[in-house]
């Protein structure tokens, strides 16, 4: 069995709603979903979802493979283009690729994906993130109340900027996904500041909200490669500090771990299966939980299913794009994989063949830092209640 090509194609989500985090948000959000698709030639395709510009020079290390050899592929890939680096589209390119290979191995072996890697339930928990920072109050509301109809009991909520605002939606969050049994414990809350913060800044705006509610993480407080200020946040805050969701590649977790800089370890979904499988067993020896960030769409999910230190999955909204189907549901507060072979995608190609563009190539968004992130030094975090 070889692998004999690749197809592209490109859908779009509609949210229904602004999306966007500390950093900006797109109003009306239609963002772009990048599919990829590997041929070969028994007639059997994967398929693959996330960024994949530099897919033509990485696919160069898989042509003619077999698809089945899928650990020894993904360092065939990193090793093609190791003088250049594996960052951004490239790195995107090699999850996609990746996604699409285990797709493919499981297919072959008549198996639902997490059955293959070694899962033994299919359930998956999760927590509601709707990328909510662009909201009014009534629409975070909606989202939110949405998400407790499926048994959502956990929330992560965009924060960042005004900590009393922040406070003012954390206690909304909380209360309208609070169970409504009697004595049944309450679920966690997440905040995701979008690396806009400095650690001191980290420190006052968290004590802020800390003051009122406990957190159970704070999420990217610093920018990514900021060891130290991962440390001073750490040791500053109660709350754990959750990070790595835009690191590519393994090699980039070990200064922050070994740091003691981080309590949950997590991977951006785009990535791939391969990294989060290779970057869970690293976690796991250090005795730290993993959770993957990102578009819940992508299979990862099955992978959360195989290793013993994941906490739960995000899941961003309750719909999935354009011309794409997902063997799985969203219920009792989290994901539940279904058992058609493969990684449970389906892709509708005349569906999305007519797709509009997306709206990530605004000048302004959350895919685009402000000029003034991090340097709120000035600003008072101070919260106070009647």
């Amino acid at each position: 069995m070889k692998i004999t090509g690749y197809r592209t194609l490109s859908t779009r989500h509609a949210w229904g709603r602004a999306v966007g985090d500390s950093n900006g948000w797109i109003a009306n959000a239609v963002t772009e979903v990048p599919i990829l698709l590997i041929d070969t030639d028994e007639g059997v395709t994967g398929i693959g979802l996330g960024q994949h510009a530099d897919i033509a020079r990485v696919f160069a290390a898989i042509e003619g493979e077999d698809p089945r050899a899928v650990s020894a592929l993904y360092d065939r890939m990193l090793a093609q283009v190791f003088k250049t680096g594996h960052q951004g589209g490239t790195f995107g390119a090699i999850g996609a690729v990746d996604m699409a290979l285990w797709d493919i191995k499981a297919k072959l072996a008549d198996q639902p994906l997490w059955r293959l890697l070694g899962g033994r339930d299919r359930f998956v928990p999760g927590y509601a993130s709707g990328l909510d920072a662009g909201l009014d109050n009534g629409t975070l509301s909606g989202v939110y109340a949405d998400f407790a109809e499926r048994g959502f009991r956990s929330a992560k909520v965009k924060v960042g900027v005004d900590a009393a605002s922040d406070l003012e939606r954390l206690r909304m969050v909380s209360e309208i996904l609070a169970p409504r049994a009697a004595g049944a414990p309450r679920g966690a809350m997440m905040v995701d500041a979008n690396e806009a913060w400095s650690a001191k800044e980290a420190i006052r705006h968290v004590a802020a909200l800390e003051a009122h509610l406990d957190l159970a993480w704070v999420e990217e407080p610093v920018r990514r490669w900021d060891v130290a200020g991962h440390r001073i946040v750490r040791d500053g805050i109660k709350a754990a500090v959750a990070s790595g969701e835009n690191y590519t590649g393994l090699e980039q977790f070990r200064p922050l771990i070994e740091a003691g800089g981080v309590d949950v370890v997590q991977t951006g979904s785009v990535w791939g299966i391969t990294h989060f499988l290779r970057v869970a067993a690293y976690a796991h020896a250090n005795d730290l939980s993993v959770s993957p960030v990102g578009y819940h769409t992508n299979p990862l999910a099955a992978a959360c299913t195989a290793v013993p230190n994941s906490v739960g999955i995000e899941v961003q909204n309750l719909t999935e794009p354009l011309g794409i189907s997902v063997d799985h549901q969203v219920e009792g507060g989290g994901l539940v994989l279904g058992d058609e072979p493969g990684a449970g995608l389906t892709v509708d190609v005349a569906a999305i063949e007519a797709v509009a563009a997306s709206a990530w190539g605004a000048k302004a968004g959350p895919h685009v830092r402000p000029q003034r992130a991090g340097l709120g030094h000035l600003t008072s975090r101070t919260v106070t209640t009647s």
